[in-house]
């Protein structure tokens, strides 16, 4: 367990992620801190200022990102969660 939001997140494991899943899936823009974002900001995103933006600021990666071996979920889906971890 890894709590980006209070302990930060480096850059290569965020290159990493956005690797996986693309930057546009990773950065919340549903939420209270992409509001922040100067508008200037949030017209040119790309995947470099992506993975800038979500380094300085941790909160706004969408939440919860669960890595388990080598699937990587973002954000919370009932119907991927039951796959994931189905007993069989």
């Amino acid at each position: 367990f890894h709590n980006y939001k209070t302990a930060g997140i480096n850059e290569t494991m965020l290159r990493d992620w956005v690797g996986q899943v693309g930057w546009q899936v990773l950065l919340n823009r549903r939420g209270m801190m992409w509001r922040k974002v100067p508008a200037e900001v949030k017209e040119t995103i790309n995947e470099d200022s992506a993975i800038r933006l979500m380094a300085e600021t941790p909160s706004i990666i969408k939440r919860p990102v669960l890595q388990h071996q080598n699937e990587l979920l973002v954000g919370f889906d009932s119907t991927q969660y039951a796959r994931l971890f189905a007993c069989d």
